[in-house]
């Protein structure tokens, strides 16, 4: 934080060159310096990200899937 109050201008010209400033105390981030004019940054989406690369197989073939095999292991060819 003392480093940050002495440096302030050079921190600012920076965060005007684009440059994002992140000021801590005790090791701890605590802001970040920004120009005002700077983009937003982008909000990462999380929710459907895969949608349109994963294909989830049909309801019924899914609950069959490897049935044969598991019969095998616990005996259930008899």
């Amino acid at each position: 934080m003392h480093e940050a109050k002495t440096n302030l201008s050079r921190l600012v010209e920076k965060a005007v060159k684009g440059e994002s400033v992140v000021i801590a105390k005790t090791g701890k981030p605590m802001l970040r310096i920004i120009a005002i004019d700077a983009p937003a940054p982008a909000k990462k989406k999380r929710i459907g990200f895969l949608a349109g690369q994963v294909t989830v197989p049909d309801a019924q073939v899914f609950n069959h899937l490897g049935s044969d095999e598991i019969a095998a292991m616990f005996g259930g060819d008899e």
